[in-house]
């Protein structure tokens, strides 16, 4: 599976504490939250200081680099998740002010399995890999059977292992919407 481009994967919900007038955060080794370098940032939330939660949107680059006035503080309402190489950046909008600082931001992060480096080292194998895998066993290991195991193995293969590979989706929906400003417009000609 990892020499076809499937790796494996968890979800953790990450805290975040949240310093008033700070926007971004990164997510790495010594950076503002201290871990490797997840993979992605799936949804996230905000946890007031009674332990309120309320859901933050997440906000597409075009949609962030739109926004006016990124610097503006106040309560958290959304998130932009900015990719790089070493690391991932978390930025918060609208800026945490001093109240919203009392609560913290919550992230679920996809992060890869860590690497076995004993014989004795739990395995994190989810149920849907060992599913796709057996499938991939019978698929090499049918040769010679009659036809129609041949092919329904192989449809089986083929059927998990692109289940997996569905997961790498956007991380902001898109969406589409009438162009409004048309309703400006009067009489018949424009």
């Amino acid at each position: 599976m990892g020499t076809q481009g499937i790796k494996l994967w968890t979800q953790t919900d990450t805290s975040v504490t949240l310093v008033a007038g700070q926007t971004a955060y990164n997510f790495t080794p010594g950076g503002d939250v201290n871990m490797t370098k997840p993979l992605r940032v799936l949804q996230g939330y905000y946890n007031d200081s009674t332990g309120n939660r309320s859901p933050l949107v997440v906000l597409s680059r075009d949609e962030y680099t739109r926004l006016s006035q990124v610097t503006n503080q106040g309560a958290v309402n959304s998130y932009f998740v900015d990719k790089q190489a070493s690391l991932i950046a978390v930025s918060f909008w609208m800026t945490p002010d001093a109240q919203a600082a009392t609560g913290t931001a919550h992230v679920i992060l996809q992060g890869q399995i860590a690497n076995f480096t004993g014989i004795t080292d739990t395995m994190n194998f989810p149920q849907e890999w060992f599913i796709a895998l057996r499938w991939l066993l019978a698929d090499d290991i049918c040769t010679g059977q009659p036809q129609a195991i041949m092919d329904r193995c192989m449809a089986k293969a083929t059927a998990y292992r692109q289940m997996l590979e569905d997961w790498d989706v956007e991380d902001a929906p898109t969406s589409f919407a009438p162009d409004q400003r048309s309703l400006y417009y009067s009489g018949k000609f424009r």
